[in-house]
C-alpha cells in the first residue's frame, strides 16, 4: 500500500512563508551526501499527495556521483524508479539560502508496493527501531559532529589551511581546546548556525573550540525519537556547510583533513527506555556501571564493532583517523568516563546513564550510524553478551591497537560477519559492500604525490 502523505503540512506552510519561490527534496546516499530534485512551491502538495520519483541506483552512487553496477540497482535492473515520500516534520526553510526564499523537505523511498525501500538507509534505521520497539524498549540518541573549518583558497601546495580568524585576521595555529576566545572570534558564525536550526526546529545543544586549528563541535540534544534525532544530524551538516560559506569559508566533516592534527568524529549517547519510561541502564543501586541490561548493550556493540568498522569508516581518509594518542578509539574496550575507550560511560546522575560510542568518524552516514549501533544493541541484549572488565586508565598504554586501519579488511569483516547481515540485510549489505568495494578499488589507481616523492628515484 502507497502511504501517501497528508497534503496538509505542504499547505499550511506555504500559507505561512508566502515568500518561499523554490522547495528542495532531498534524500540521503549511502555516503550521506543528500540528492534529490528541487521544485517550485507550487508543486509541493503534489509531492506530498503523489511523491517524487527517482532511480533506485541513488543508493548504487559513489561519493563522485557514479553508479556502481556491481550493486545491482544500475542498468542491470533496467535503472528504475522508485516512489520517495515527504517525512512529515522536515519541511522546513533554509534561511541561509537565497534571502530565505528556498525552503526543503526530507524524503524516504519506497518500493513499487508501498513498502519500505530495502536500500534506503533511513528505512534501516526504521526497521532496527521497530525490532528493538517490538521488545518493548525505546531508544534515546544524542549525537555530536565535530568539524573543520577550512579556507576557501588552498595553500601554495593546493592543501587544505585553517581559514584567518574573522576576529584577529589571523590564520589559527594552535589548539586551544574549549577556548572561549575562538568561539568569540567566530561568534558571527556560531550564532547564524543557532538562528538558522533554531528556524528548522532542529535541537542545538553546545557549541565548542575542539582540539585542532580551525575545529569546532556542536551536539544535538537527546530524543526518544532516533530517526529525528539522525534527520537532525543529517540537516545540520547541510545547515553548517551553507552557513560557513556566508562566511567566506567552508566546513568539512572529511574525517581527517589534516595528517598530523586530531581527526573529526561523531559520537552518539544511547539510552534505553521502557514502556513505562524507566530508563533500563540505570541501576538501582546507583552503580555508575549501570544494569546487566546496559553490559550486555555494551558486549553487543564491542563483539561486533570489528565488523562494523567498513560503516564507521566508510572511506579512504576515514581510516587516517585511527592514529593512537588523538583520543580515537583503537580497540574495542569499554570503561566510566574514559576518554581512551570506544564504549564510555559518562558520569552523571543515575537516571540518565547511558552510553557513549566514540568510533565513527564524522564522515559517516548518520543513519547507517545509529542503525549499526541500534542491531549490535540488540545482538548484545538477544544474546546476553558480557563485555570484559572496563579499562581504568589509558587505553592505549593497557590494550594493542586491534581495530582495523584497512579499509579491505573492514569490508572483508562486514561481508563474513553473520549477525550483522542478518540484522542489516543481506541485501542492504550486499549494496553498500559493492559501493565501497568499487570506490576503494577506484582510489587504489591513484597513485599520490607523497609515493612520487618517496620512491620515484628512491627505489
Amino acid at each position: 500500500m502507497s502511504s501517501a502523505t497528508d497534503p496538509a503540512e505542504a499547505r499550511a506552510f506555504l500559507e505561512q512563508h508566502p515568500d518561499i519561490e523554490t522547495v528542495d527534496l532531498l534524500i540521503s546516499d549511502m555516503n550521506g551526501v543528500l540528492r534529490g530534485k528541487r521544485i517550485p512551491r507550487d508543486n509541493l502538495r503534489k509531492a506530498y499527495r503523489h511523491g517524487i520519483n527517482l532511480p533506485a541506483s541513488i543508493f548504487a552512487l559513489d561519493i563522485n556521483g557514479n553508479t556502481i553496477e556491481e550493486t545491482g540497482l544500475g542498468l542491470a535492473s533496467g535503472d528504475s524508479d522508485r516512489v520517495c515520500r515527504p517525512i512529515p516534520g522536515t519541511l522546513m526553510t533554509t534561511p541561509w539560502l537565497r534571502d530565505g526564499r528556498q525552503a526543503q523537505l526530507l524524503m524516504t523511498m519506497e518500493e513499487r508496493d508501498g513498502s519500505p525501500f530495502f536500500a534506503d538507509p533511513r528505512q534501516l534505521l526504521r526497521r532496527q527501531l521497530t525490532q528493538l520497539r517490538d521488545q518493548g524498549l525505546t531508544p534515546v540518541v544524542a549525537l555530536e559532529l565535530e568539524f573543520y573549518l577550512v579556507d576557501r583558497r588552498r595553500d601554495d601546495s593546493g592543501l587544505a589551511r585553517p581559514p584567518l580568524s574573522p576576529g584577529t585576521g589571523e590564520r589559527a595555529t594552535q589548539s586551544q581546546l574549549y577556548s572561549i576566545n575562538e568561539l568569540d572570534d567566530y561568534a558571527d558564525f556560531l550564532d547564524e548556525i543557532q538562528q538558522a536550526a533554531r528556524a528548522q526546529g532542529l535541537p542545538l545543544d553546545t557549541a565548542l573550540k575542539e582540539c585542532a586549528p580551525g575545529q569546532f563541535e556542536i551536539n544535538l540534544l537527546h530524543s526518544d525519537d532516533a530517526l529525528f534525532a539522525a534527520d537532525s544530524a543529517v540537516l545540520l551538516k547541510r545547515l553548517i556547510r551553507g552557513v560557513a560559506l556566508n562566511h567566506g569559508f567552508e566546513a568539512t566533516f572529511m574525517a581527517k583533513p589534516y595528517g598530523d592534527e586530531a581527526g573529526s568524529g561523531a559520537h552518539v549517547h544511547i539510552s534505553l527506555v521502557d514502556d513505562t519510561g524507566r530508563n533500563v541502564f540505570a541501576s538501582d543501586d546507583e552503580h555508575p556501571l549501570g544494569t546487566a541490561l546496559l553490559r550486555h548493550a555494551v558486549g553487543g556493540l564491542l563483539e561486533l564493532m570489528p565488523a562494523s568498522m567498513a560503516l564507521f569508516a566508510p572511506n579512504l581518509n576515514a581510516f587516517r583517523r585511527f592514529q593512537p594518542g588523538l583520543y580515537v578509539p583503537m580497540a574495542p574496550a569499554w570503561g566510566y568516563d574514559n576518554r581512551s575507550v570506544a564504549v564510555r560511560i559518562p558520569s552523571g546522575p543515575n537516571v540518565a546513564r547511558r552510553l557513549e560510542h566514540r568510533v565513527a568518524g564524522a564522515d559517516v552516514n548518520p543513519y547507517l550510524l545509529v542503525a549499526t549501533l541500534l542491531a549490535s544493541i540488540q545482538h548484545g541484549l538477544t544474546h546476553r553478551c558480557g563485555p570484559d572488565a572496563p579499562i581504568e586508565g589509558n587505553a592505549y598504554e593497557q590494550l594493542p591497537a586491534s581495530l582495523t586501519n584497512s579499509w579491505q579488511k573492514a569490508l572483508d569483516l562486514l561481508a563474513a560477519c553473520a549477525p550483522l547481515n542478518e540484522r542489516l540485510g543481506q541485501a542492504f549489505v550486499h549494496v553498500y559492500l559493492a559501493n565501497r568495494q568499487a570506490e576503494r578499488d577506484a582510489a587504489m589507481r591513484t597513485v599520490s604525490p607523497l609515493e612520487y616523492e618517496w620512491y620515484l628515484r628512491n627505489v
